[in-house]
């Protein structure tokens, strides 16, 4: 058994954020972990019943606890997110009360060794003790000089121009 503390609350920032009527944006926010009244509570509401898609609306309105400067993080707020950020909330809603953490698995590249990612700061993490420890990364984002996860900087990338001359197109996601 460890004497480290149950983690109930965590960090989070929104892909795209909430946008108040006069523009002001939200994007930094904290969840907490959900109690079974969280998860049964709603399901007595009438816009659940009637809806169950609201449900995912209810349960996140209890437990978004801060969401940037608002007072308080209600339905309407949870209502006018946009879809990206919903959808992020559900899956940290997921994760944080599956398994108690906020990290997604992860691999290198170079040699297939699986690890966790924290989610909020994107830190790889390294089981030590049953307790995940988050990796020092060097300046120039290598772990333990072993590991880049932004890739090999050894030799600056092509420009446009570049690439257009010779008629080569990186390889790799090119959805941008």
């Amino acid at each position: 058994m460890t004497d480290q503390a149950l983690q109930t609350e965590f960090e989070f920032t929104l892909p795209r954020g909430f946008v108040e009527d006069d523009g002001t944006m939200h994007k930094e926010g904290r969840m907490r972990l959900a109690t079974a009244a969280d998860e049964i509570q709603p399901l007595q509401d009438p816009k659940v019943q009637s809806n169950q898609s609201y449900l995912t609306i209810t349960l996140l309105a209890r437990v978004v606890t801060d969401l940037g400067t608002l007072e308080t993080v209600d339905r309407s707020v949870i209502e006018n997110l946009f879809v990206a950020d919903l959808e992020y909330l559900q899956a940290m809603y997921e994760r944080i009360n599956n398994t108690g953490r906020n990290v997604v698995e992860s691999g290198c590249p170079e040699c297939g060794q699986l690890f966790d990612v924290d989610v909020a700061s994107g830190a790889p993490l390294r089981p030590e003790d049953d307790d995940a420890v988050a990796l020092d990364a060097g300046e120039d984002g290598a772990i333990g000089g072993e590991f880049n996860p932004a890739g090999d900087r050894s030799e600056p990338p092509e420009s446009a121009d570049d690439q257009e001359a010779t008629g080569d197109v990186p390889a790799g996601n090119s959805a941008e």
